[in-house]
This record gives structure tokens, sequence and C-alpha cells, in this order.
């Protein structure tokens, strides 16, 4: 089959690769109908989360059919249309009885300290076999995994996979409540989604910060004041706009794409595997003086202004991506305002079960984030794209060849 794989930092291809088969009984093998780049896939390939394996595919996001089943899957069935989570979870252990499906004890196999266990990441997550490919096996398939409605599309669908969750759980980590005025810092992919979950719990005023038109101007669709920290400082305008008092929950979306957001041009250099690949590489400039979230070296520059935008005893919720050796945080700030501060890894089978009923009775409609569609044969193109944050790339869905 093709698949997007990690060679090494910079370095990814779209190779051909073993089909994948049933390795546990929990086990499901999904003919993935459609996938996405996120993120935090960008994170993998410019080496801001350490620890990739080489080898290992790429992809975090998927729809798809199971074909095939182990035989201690007793709740699903061949052809099957489901929805992949991001995390994975046993659906058994205390942590998942308590909707603390990120934390798992038995998904990683690396132990159960070891956190969160999630597809296409490094070796600390498992590591798994990612779903930028033709098909996948995915682990605890009967905990882990939600069949789909039939009127929800694989369009609607991929963007339940992670990024609409993780912005509902964003909202959640904040405390968003009606009338609350909320600030969201990034306004990417799970920004907007965070945007629109935190007018579903009822925020009276959001309030985005970014420097990317095309995304202020589609938080703008969404009923959200737009500030450009190009133009403005964004913690003096959010007063401006709270009348000096600040805003009552935050929600930061950014993470360490606050160094690495719009990264240098991509280029291309030879495959790791040219004998068995497209030999297709994208090779990012990590540029962290130019072009970036904010000019210079700032890695807790997002956190920062968060913290100085809420109000005393505000909440602010941490939804972006922090590698575990950071270390840099405004804690003394944070205690004076008696801030409480939220964080961790999306509950995606706690959080989304809801979302995908909110979007099967039609009263939240998804599709208001989903801005490119690329063929897998076009994945590379499309990684370069997304990494350059080019204009009207915001979320990309991958269509897995037939």
């Amino acid at each position: 089959m093709k698949a997007v794989v990690f060679h090494g930092v910079g370095n990814i291809s779209l190779d051909n690769v073993p089909d994948p088969s049933i390795q546990h009984d929990q086990d499901a093998i999904v003919r993935l109908t459609a996938s996405a780049v996120c993120g935090t896939d960008l994170h993998m390939v410019r080496g801001t989360l350490g620890g990739m394996k080489p080898g290992t595919i790429l992809g975090h996001e998927g729809v798809g059919v199971i074909e095939e089943i182990g035989k201690g899957v007793r709740n699903f069935k061949r052809g099957d249309r489901v929805l992949i989570p991001s995390t994975i979870s046993c659906g058994f252990c205390s942590y998942c009885r308590k909707g603390y499906t990120a934390q798992c004890d038995e998904a990683n196999p690396n132990g159960p300290a070891a956190g969160t266990a999630f597809f296409g990441g490094p070796q600390s997550t498992g590591p798994f076999n990612g779903l930028q490919a033709q098909f996948a096996r995915t682990p605890l398939a009967n905990a882990s995994l939600i069949r789909l409605p039939e009127n929800i599309d694989d369009d609607r669908a991929i963007l339940m996979s992670d990024i609409f969750p993780t912005g509902f759980f964003g909202a959640q980590l904040a405390e968003v409540t009606r009338g609350d005025t909320v600030a969201v810092f990034g306004a990417g992919p799970v920004g907007q989604f965070a945007v629109a979950s935190a007018f579903m719990l009822g925020a009276g005023r959001v309030i985005v910060v970014d420097r990317l038109k095309d995304r202020l101007d589609m938080a703008r669709a969404q009923g959200a004041e737009a500030v450009n920290f190009d133009e403005e400082d964004p913690v003096q305008a959010i007063l401006a706009l709270s009348g000096g008092v600040g805003v009552d929950r935050a929600i930061d979306a950014v993470g360490v794409d606050s160094v690495h957001a719009q990264a240098g041009p991509a280029s291309s250099g030879d495959s790791a595997k040219q004998g068995e690949s497209e030999s297709k590489t994208v090779t990012p400039e990590r540029n962290v003086s130019k072009g970036n979230w904010i000019p210079g070296d700032a890695p807790t520059q997002a956190l920062d202004w968060s913290i100085a935008a809420v109000a005393k005893a505000g909440t602010l919720g941490i939804i972006g991506v922090y590698p575990p050796n950071d270390r840099f945080f405004p804690i003394g700030v944070a205690m004076n305002k008696n801030l409480t501060i939220k964080m961790g890894n999306c509950n995606h089978r706690a959080v989304t079960p809801p979302l995908v009923e909110r979007v099967c009775s039609g009263s939240f409609d998804p599709l208001r984030v989903l801005t490119t569609r690329e063929p897998l044969m076009n994945v590379i193109d499309a990684y370069k794209a997304f990494d350059k944050r080019q204009a009207g790339w915001i979320t990309v869905a991958l269509e897995p060849l037939a």
C-alpha cells in the first residue's frame, strides 16, 4: 500500500509499504477513505517533537471502513464505517472509566507512566503507525473506534477525528460558560474549532489572536473579534476590548508553534528510500527569527499573552502542543492573579461521541473549517503548503487512493 513515511527531521516521503495485519484480538484493519494533515504532524517533521522512529507512518486523523477484525472485537463487523479517534484507549482501565481516555493505562506499550498513545507519533507514544495511508491497524478497536451515522460524510467526519474534539476540549478546559468573554490564541484549525466550541458553550464574546489574514477572516466569519498581533499589541488590544478587565477565559491553541509557526519554504531532496518510494521529501527550513509567531525566539509567547490577558481568577485552557522537555512558564504572574490553568491531550473517546450527535442532528456543521482537499499522491506538496501557512491552507483533507 501507499503511506506517508517519516525518515528523519525534514524528510518524509510517499512510500510503498506492507499492508497492516491483525496482531492482537482487539485489532481492526481499516481501509482509509479519508485522512488529514494536522499541525501536530508538522511538529514531527520539523523536529520540535523529538523521538520519532524512522519508518513510522505519519497521520493521526482517519475515517474508513473495517476490512478485518480480531475475534475480541464484539461490537463491530466487517464493512462498518468508522471514525478513528487520534488517541487510543482501552475502555476498561480506571482512567478510561473516568473519561480520561488520553491517559489510558493499557494503550501505550511503553507502560502506564508513558502517557498518551496516538497514531503516527514518537517512540514515547507507542509508536503506532499512522493514518496517512491506504490501510491502518487500529489497536483496541472495540473501545477506540466510533461508528459513523450514514448522514455524516467523510468531509465532516474527518474533522471529528482530532481537531474538532480538541478545540471543544480546549473550551471545556477553560471552563467556558454562558456570557463569558473568551480569548483564543491561534486561529489555525484547532483554534477555529475552539472559537466555535466557545460559542457552543455560551460565550458572549470571543476574541481571536493571530497574524494570518485568512485565518482571522475565518474566525471573524464565526462571529469572533480579530486581533492581528503584527499590527498591535494583543494584550493591550484585549484589555481595551474588555474595558481594562481582561477576558474571563483564554485558550492557548498554539503551543510550540509560537516559535515555529510560519516555517520557511520547504525544499525538495532525495528520498531516504528512493527505490521504494515516490522519491519526494519535504525539508522545512527551521528559521526561528523571521516569519514566526512572534519575532525572535520566544517559546512562552502565547502563554505570556494568555496569562496577561486573563482577568483575575480567570481560567486558561492549554491544548497547544509543548514538548516534554519545555520548562518555561510565567507561573508567578499566574499565581498572583489566582488563575486556574488546565491542560492536556484531548480525551477523544470521551469528548467525540456528543459532537458526532451534534453534527448528525445538523445543529453544527464542521465544514466551515475544511479548506483544502488533496489526493494522497499529492501529500508531499500538501505538507509543504501547510508548513508555509499559505493562504487558504487551514485544514488539509487527504483522499486515499482507490
